[in-house]
């Protein structure tokens, strides 16, 4: 299957700021590409109840460039305080949810990566957000880091906090001070999580922030481990 739209490309700075902020809302909310490649954000207010998707201009989620998608494709809908996806089988090449065709109703949880047609679309729910996802796609293995390496990816975003529009990862000195190791062991677990996430051959000015995007795009961390006790 195609790779989801957020993990298949490079998510820039300010497309993981945009993110965390969307978070810090506390809203469910959805992330895809357009067709350009741009990142869109679609967050879901209390108020709304159903969203139409399908390639029509007047669908809620238009996605109008993916020759895949029908017109009329699948719904989103709000029942109480949880999400669904909806194909009825109106869709001509049907609706998958991390990877597995849906027939009907599909439940969705953070993380969950929506596809239709080509076009794959994350639904995140900072609710939900504070325990692992396990949605991934059918050819694609979770990434599994130690307990370890997760205080050092949450202290490596720590400055994203509350969607910081101006924030930075921080540095190994950073890290190595908030959690009493030594800057070369903050080093060996970063080389470590940079492998794992198959990042390791990106310039050395890009790694940290795509780990942070990365680590909170796949649910290693989410926005709510990023603020110290005492801060909220």
């Amino acid at each position: 299957m195609d790779m989801p739209a957020e993990l298949g490309h490079l998510t820039s700075p300010s497309e993981l700021k945009a993110q965390l902020a969307a978070a810090h809302r506390g809203n469910p909310f959805l992330v895809y590409r357009d067709g350009d490649g741009s990142q869109r954000i679609v967050e879901l207010a209390d108020s709304a109840a159903q969203l139409s998707i399908g390639r029509s201009p007047r669908a809620d989620l238009s996605l109008h460039w993916d020759p895949d998608v029908s017109r009329a494709h699948a719904d989103l809908r709000r029942m109480g305080d949880v999400w669904t996806v909806v194909d009825d089988g109106i869709s001509r090449n049907g609706t998958y949810v991390n990877g597995e065709r849906i027939r009907g109703r599909c439940r969705l949880g953070d993380g969950d990566h929506l596809r239709c047609g080509k076009t794959t679309i994350t639904y995140r729910n900072p609710l939900e957000a504070g325990a692992v996802s396990t949605a991934v796609s059918a050819e694609s293995a979770p990434v599994r880091v130690s307990t370890a390496q997760r205080r050092v990816l949450i202290a490596l975003a720590r400055p994203y906090a509350g969607g910081n529009a101006f924030a930075t990862p921080a540095t190994n000195g950073q890290i190595a001070e908030e959690l009493f190791l030594s800057v070369a062991a903050v080093k060996t677990h970063l080389r470590a999580m940079c492998q794992r996430f198959g990042i390791e051959e990106l310039p050395q000015n890009q790694k940290r922030a795509r780990l942070v995007a990365l680590a909170l795009e796949t649910g290693q961390i989410s926005d709510r481990d990023l603020t110290l006790p005492g801060d909220g």
